[in-house]
């Protein structure tokens, strides 16, 4: 339980936590009134599907772009941007409600424009966490989040199907976008007293397609991916489709609330459990958080009436805060600071912009099969994913993630700055044939750091003429990404980069540098290559070959 609290010691996340509950409370209110509402005017579970997907369905479009500007702006401005579109789209739901202008179309279309403001929230949001707290407590800010997230799962589905027999739709739609002027507040006093990161500079497809090489090239985060956006699948129907469900057993909005809300009063439970689970288990939490979550999604199909349904409800609930807490921390440990919005937009894209199908298809399957058969259906599949996909993923325990690390002593120069481009970089090595295997599999490693650092083609060529030599050649899109390049050097890519320059027969493996160049306009080529040279020598690169700044000179 310490471990677990320790972030709230902290004051700016403590802050941002407290008003973050209201916010999520609000949601809540809001998810319930939109799906229940929809029911009411087209008695479809397909629209009812439609609505439940519109929150997120943005993100399958909007995601990379998000986490692309979480990573080239001020992350708290913005959240604020995002959260300020969220809260207008609430209040145009209940003025239009309360004038009783509504329709199923413009209902879609402002969950989908509130869906654009969380597609923008989400990545920033998780890249900000590792910002307010130490990155060793990173898994229990997270969890405290996921506390946080179903703190209001507990009290605000209850208490939106009270308002909406009490009060109807609209006056939950109303609370809801006053829930976001807290965070709003809080995140515009923290961007006036926290200092502004510095950002790199680039294009806009430029740094997406940089994320998106990370990602591919980080094997165990693809893998992770590839988890998420299966358990988002098959995980979806528990919420999508429970107001047909709830139907299905004679209950009304408020069992729907109350169903939800034991969902959420699991995964409080979860939420501070998390921690001792994560330690008992290891590397079998999210095998077990998924398949356990999945046979609870089979007991809401099988319940035969409300209450046994609240108890399934619960169980999914706990199972359901230790899996997602555990792949969002993984994720965003695994992430550097350079690129952790757009690599949590990709975790957010794989799980939460899948959720929309995953809501889509259930909804398909229950106008097909009924409610009750959707989620037998989609639970038993979830369990083959959680107990039998997941641990072929070989994905590390929480605790055994080992986040990038920059030594200090590895300070960047300054350097000249020219705007040639692309850059071709080659670096040769003399390898003893007996080698040759070592040299190999080390290349392969080396491979994997210049793609996901910024390199967007790679080969390794051997010398025709001295079977020996084997020269390395990337390229990069300018003389700018090359230099991020080797800021993103972490520790452990130097230490390849070291073992690489170790097997050179001579020690002395070299790089060279070929800049595309500006006929009408050449750089300094001298100073520029001088500069470089001192890189080189400070972040466990290759040294650049003897001859190349000579060469380079007018």
């Amino acid at each position: 339980m310490t471990t677990t609290v320790a972030p709230l010691r902290i004051r700016r996340f403590r802050t941002l936590w407290l008003a973050s509950i209201f916010s999520n409370v609000g949601s809540f209110l809001q998810a319930v009134a939109a799906s229940w509402l929809m029911l009411e005017l087209t008695n479809s579970a397909t629209w009812v599907g439609l609505m439940a997907a519109s929150a997120t369905l943005p993100l399958l479009f909007l995601s990379l772009a998000a986490g692309a500007v979480a990573d080239m702006f001020d992350r708290r401005w913005v959240l604020v941007v995002a959260q300020t579109t969220m809260g207008a789209s609430a209040a145009a739901m209940a003025v239009l409600t309360m004038m009783d202008r509504i329709t199923p179309g413009s209902l879609l279309a402002l969950g989908l424009l509130l869906g654009t403001g969380l597609a923008f929230n989400l990545p920033a949001w998780q890249a900000t966490v590792p910002d307010l707290v130490p990155r060793g407590m990173v898994a229990s800010a997270v969890a405290l989040n996921s506390v946080a997230f179903n703190v209001a799962r507990a009290v605000g589905p209850a208490l939106g199907g009270l308002i909406i027999v009490v009060a109807g739709p609209e006056l939950a739609f109303g609370l809801n976008s006053l829930s976001y002027l807290g965070v709003i507040i809080v995140l515009v006093a923290l961007a006036r007293v926290m200092p502004t990161p510095d950002r790199e500079e680039t294009s806009m497809v430029n740094a997406i397609a940089l994320g998106v090489r990370f990602a591919r090239f980080t094997p165990t985060f693809r893998r992770l991916l590839a988890l998420a956006a299966m358990f988002a699948l098959t995980s979806a129907v528990v919420q999508a489709i429970l107001p047909n469900r709830t139907e299905e057993l004679g209950g009304d909005a408020g069992a729907y609330g109350l169903l939800l809300g034991a969902m959420g009063l699991g995964a409080l439970g979860g939420g501070f459990s998390r921690h001792a689970i994560s330690n008992r288990l290891g590397a079998l939490t999210l095998p077990v958080s998924v398949g356990l979550f999945s046979l609870a999604a089979v007991g809401v199909g099988l319940g035969g009436s409300i209450p046994w349904v609240v108890f399934a409800m619960v169980a999914a609930g706990f199972t359901w805060v230790w899996a997602l807490a555990t792949l969002n921390a993984t994720a965003q440990l695994m992430s550097p600071e350079w690129v952790r919005g757009r690599a949590m937009s990709l975790y957010t894209l794989s799980f939460v912009g899948v959720l929309p199908l995953g809501s889509i298809g259930a909804g398909w399957i229950a106008d097909r099969i009924g409610a009750d058969g959707a989620y037998i259906l989609l639970g038993l599949v979830g369990a083959v994913v959680g107990f039998l996909v997941a641990p072929a993923l070989r994905i590390p325990a929480l605790g055994e993630v080992e986040p990038p690390e920059f030594d200090e002593n590895r300070s960047q120069p300054d350097h000249v700055v020219t705007v040639g481009g692309p850059v071709l970089i080659t670096t040769s090595w003399d390898v003893d044939h007996r080698r040759l295997d070592e040299f190999l599999a080390v290349m392969q490693d080396v491979r994997l750091v210049r793609l996901r650092t910024g390199a967007y083609r790679w080969r390794l060529y051997r010398d025709a003429s001295n079977p020996h030599r084997l020269t390395e050649l990337f390229l990069t899109v300018s003389w700018e990404e090359h230099l991020a390049q080797h800021r993103r050097i972490d520790d452990a890519s130097a230490a390849i980069l070291r073992r690489a320059r170790s097997l050179d027969m001579n020690g002395t493996p070299r790089t060279t540098h070929r800049v595309a160049v500006d006929i009408e306009d050449p750089d300094n080529w001298t100073e520029l290559v001088d500069a470089h040279a001192e890189y080189h020598s400070r972040d466990g690169s290759v040294p650049l070959d003897s001859d190349e700044a000579p060469r380079a000179a007018p």
